[in-house]
């Protein structure tokens, strides 16, 4: 008799069969549940790649016979181009002017709701209401509150005086109107960041100076803050992304006017596609905003580490 033939020796090569197959399936795990990232970077990197061959190549929609591969051309004309600059110079006003704003009022108001009782919980679902307004219905909204016949905004702004207060209708205004609707919409998103993150820090650097009468203010600058700015840098990152590619509501506002006067870096994307039909500069105007956005990204990634170590040796202290 040989050994398989023998009934242990079967019944053991049976057993080791399921295990086998357990450790097959095991190996392959990882790599099953890795398909759906690998997915989305398929969807992410085709699209990205196809924008930066369309913005390689001189290409109008209006003229498709002069189609031809111009390298760098598209990118190097930007250099000598006012109006790019003019682009460049008003989406970063507008990011800068929507990221400070919001952050001075979502952090005022966390502070304000910082204490967890049953009133502050209400007030800070209810500030979440302008949050669940999609952007572009919530421009539209302020468009006719604004309106300068009839919306009541102008109307209120009317009794104290300014009785033809144009809005978004006048270039020196249109900036003002526009942050405005954004400031709006997205300050709840950074205060219920910020919120969290009060609720969440440690309680023992506050009991200690407590017992040791530190000053408030003192105790704000010195431990709140520091131990806080991981999360001021984590809002921030998100809504600088957010307001740096913002087109919803400048283009229900405005389309980029009056003139030019809103053209931000999607706005004017959009226009040079579809009014102007130039795919080539289309395509490299989303490409240099995709790299502000990239080489922005990763400064504050890399302050954000940094920040978050400072905070642990203040909460350890």
């Amino acid at each position: 008799m040989s050994a398989l033939d023998h009934p242990a020796a079967a019944t053991a090569t049976k057993a080791a069969t399921p295990a086998r197959r357990r450790r097959r399936r095991q190996r392959w795990l990882p790599y099953l549940l890795s398909l759906p990232a690998l997915l989305v970077t398929v969807w992410i990197v085709i699209p990205f790649f196809t924008a930066i061959y369309y913005s390689m190549l001189r290409y109008r929609l209006s003229l498709p016979q002069l189609k031809g591969f111009v390298g760098l051309d598209n990118y190097l004309n930007f250099l000598t181009d006012g109006r790019f600059w003019y682009t460049v110079q008003v989406s970063l006003l507008y990011t800068v002017l929507t990221v400070v704003i919001e952050l001075v009022l979502g952090l005022g108001i966390a502070i304000l709701l910082q204490r967890s009782t049953r009133f502050n919980n209400l007030a800070a679902m209810l500030l979440l209401l302008p949050l669940m307004v999609a952007p572009a219905l919530a421009a539209l909204m302020w468009k006719l509150m604004t309106n300068p016949n009839f919306g009541v905004l102008s109307y209120l702004v009317g009794l104290v005086g300014f009785t033809d207060f144009r809005w978004a209708s006048d270039p020196s205004t249109a900036l003002f109107t526009v942050v405005l609707v954004d400031v709006w919409v997205y300050t709840p998103f950074i205060m219920v960041l910020l919120l969290a993150g009060l609720r969440s820090l440690p309680k023992q650097p506050f009991e200690a100076a407590a017992l040791d009468g530190v000053p408030k203010t003192f105790v704000f600058f010195r431990i709140t803050l520091p131990m806080l700015m991981p999360y001021i840098l984590t809002a921030s990152l998100f809504r600088m992304l957010e307001s740096i590619q913002q087109f919803d509501i400048v283009y229900a506002m405005t389309q980029g006017g009056p003139g030019n006067t809103l053209t931000v870096f999607q706005v004017e994307s959009y226009l040079q596609f579809f009014q102007f039909t130039n795919v080539g500069r289309s395509a490299a105007l989303l490409m240099v905003l995709w790299a502000i956005t990239y080489f922005l990204s990763n400064v504050f990634v890399k302050n954000w580490l940094r920040l978050r170590e400072r905070a642990q040796g203040v909460a350890a202290e």
